[in-house]
Formats: C-alpha cells, sequence, structure tokens
C-alpha cells in the first residue's frame, strides 16, 4: 500500500483555491465516513456481544470483523489532521502504527472472512468434520490477527519521520526502502490481501455451489433456505471487499510498475488516490449492515437447527 501518498497527499495539492475544495471535501467526507462507521459498528459489537440468542462461531468471525473495521476508522482523525494541517503530530511511534494500521486491519478481515468460507464448506460439504470446540476457534482468530501482525511488520520498520520539504519544521512520514523494494513489497501484499484469499474463497464457493446442486433434494427445504441464506451473506461481505479494495490496489501497482505509462496531470492523480481512499474507508462503513444481516439469518439457521434436533428426539422417544 502506498503509504507516502497517504501522508503527505495534501502536501502536493494541485492549486490553492483546488487544493483548499480537495481537502476541505475529503475531510468532510472522512469524518462523516468515521461517524457513521464508528456507530455501526460499535452496535454490531455490542449486540453481538450481549445477545443470548446462540450464534457459535459466527460469533466470534463477526466480532472479529468488526474490531478491523473498528481499528481501520480509528486512523480517520489522524489522516484527516494531517490533511487540514499538512503535518505530522503524532511522533516516530504514531508514524509506524496509524500509517500501517489499514495493512493489519485489511489482512486480518479478509482472512477471517475466509475462515468464514471454509466453516461454511465444512458444514455443507462435510458435516462430520463441521464440529469445532470454543478453544479452536479462539486460536484460529489468534493465529488470524498474528499472521495479519507478522505481514504488516515490514512497513512499521521501514517507516521513518522526516523534515519535509513542504514547509519549515514541518514533519513528514516516509518508507526508508528503495523503489524497488518497496514494489515487491506491495505485490507480496497483493498476493496475501487480495489474490491468494481470493482464489481459495472461489474455490470454496464452487465447491459449495456444487454440493447444493447434487445435494438439494436431501436437505428440507427450509433449513436449505437459511443454509443459502447464511452463505450468501458471507459472500456479499466478501464482494463488497474486493469491490472496496480491488480499485485500491489496481491503482498502487499500476504507479509502482507503470508510473510513466499513466500519463495522468498530478492533480488527477490527487483526486484518484483520494477517491481510492475513501473507497476503502467505506467498506467498514457498509459492512455494519451486513454484519447485522448475517447474525440474524445465521440465529434463524440456528434456532431451525435446534428445533429440528428437538422435533427428531421427540419422535424417537414416542416411537418407542
Amino acid at each position: 500500500m502506498d503509504i507516502q501518498d497517504k501522508a503527505n497527499v495534501s502536501m502536493e495539492s494541485p492549486g490553492s483555491a483546488e487544493e483548499v475544495l480537495v481537502t476541505s471535501t475529503l475531510s468532510a467526507v472522512l469524518a462523516i465516513m468515521f461517524l457513521l462507521g464508528m456507530a455501526g459498528n460499535l452496535y454490531v459489537l455490542v449486540i453481538t456481544m450481549l445477545s443470548h440468542t446462540p450464534v457459535g462461531s459466527m460469533c466470534v468471525h463477526v466480532v472479529n470483523l468488526a474490531l478491523a473495521d473498528l481499528l481501520y476508522l480509528s486512523t480517520i482523525p489522524f489522516v484527516v489532521s494531517t490533511y487540514l494541517a499538512r503535518d505530522w503530530y503524532f511522533g516516530d511511534i504514531g508514524c509506524r502504527l496509524l500509517l500501517s494500521m489499514d495493512l493489519f486491519t485489511m489482512h486480518a478481515s479478509i482472512y477471517t472472512l475466509t475462515a468464514m468460507s471454509l466453516e461454511r464448506y465444512q458444514v455443507i460439504v462435510q458435516p462430520l468434520k463441521a464440529r469445532i470446540s470454543r478453544c479452536y476457534r479462539k486460536l484460529t482468530s489468534l493465529t488470524i490477527w498474528l499472521i495479519s501482525l507478522l505481514l504488516t511488520l515490514p512497513m512499521m520498520c521501514m517507516m521513518r519521520l522526516q523534515d519535509s520539504q513542504y514547509g519549515s519544521g514541518k514533519k513528514i512520514c516516509f518508507p526508508t526502502w528503495t523503489p524497488e523494494s518497496f514494489r515487491h513489497y506491495l505485490t507480496v501484499l497483493f498476493f496475501t490481501s487480495i489474490l491468494g484469499p481470493g482464489l481459495i474463497i472461489v474455490y470454496l464457493y464452487s465447491c459449495l455451489a456444487r454440493a447444493y446442486w447434487m445435494s438439494g433434494q436431501e436437505l428440507r427445504r427450509s433449513r436449505r433456505k437459511l443454509n443459502q441464506c447464511v452463505m450468501l451473506r458471507i459472500f456479499a461481505i466478501i464482494i463488497v471487499y474486493w469491490a472496496c479494495f480491488v480499485p485500491f490496489w489496481a491503482w498502487q501497482l499500476a504507479k509502482s510498475y507503470q508510473y510513466e505509462l499513466l500519463g495522468l496531470a498530478t492533480s488527477a492523480q490527487i483526486y484518484l488516490n483520494f477517491g481510492v481512499t475513501c473507497l476503502t474507508y467505506a467498506n467498514s462503513c457498509v459492512n455494519p449492515l451486513l454484519y447485522t444481516l448475517l447474525t440474524r439469518n445465521y440465529r434463524e439457521h440456528v434456532t431451525k437447527r435446534m428445533r429440528e434436533a428437538n422435533t427428531d428426539v421427540q419422535r424417537k422417544t414416542l416411537g418407542r
């Protein structure tokens, strides 16, 4: 991810009047996203944690996703203040942590979504292996966050707080590695956050689609419908993630590999960078609605399954 652009984009604005308009508009949009996204994800987090309805492992996954969104949205005030002041006030540690948070939360989100997809695959295709202990779920969540942190560590280590060339006494966060090394790192991150998980998820959902097609007659219609609702809600969250982050990565990789061939004016590049940045934050604003729908469908699925199990037990008891 091009952290350099994110840190100093407000210092490369196209012109005085245009600069004020662009910076003010971006700051206002990000402020609105911050308020809506924080409120929505906090609501999801509180409702999920306090719910007395059993939601199994889905509760763990939704909590992880909401936490990732909250952490990502928490960087907005720092980004906005940097845009407006054209300076970095949060020190070297803040430079390393805050400007690496998007990488950290992005990987945590997509790996959690991959784990959710794998669990749906096991429930439908391998039901005998679908019983997972609570300890295993916690260990999976911990592993996801640790892997996300490890992939972010290079960015944290290579960021430095330096004097800015755009004003006396002003500071800027800047990566210290060479352009070639930075390009290679971006490529690795694209594979770990988009391409790799994407291929796994596409494979799992293709297997799920085939399983539904093959066993549709064997499942009860009501249970099959609820299973499909849960699966489609998860897939909707994944699609929204790709829709918000793929344009960002396409822009970053295009700048890294074909910068001279883009042929875009400086102002156009700034607008495009602002647009894809807002798009990534928009993902965290839309997600709470999808999380709420997902947990609602999953509760219906669990409740229905428990009722069917109780009915079967009663039938066997009466049969005796």
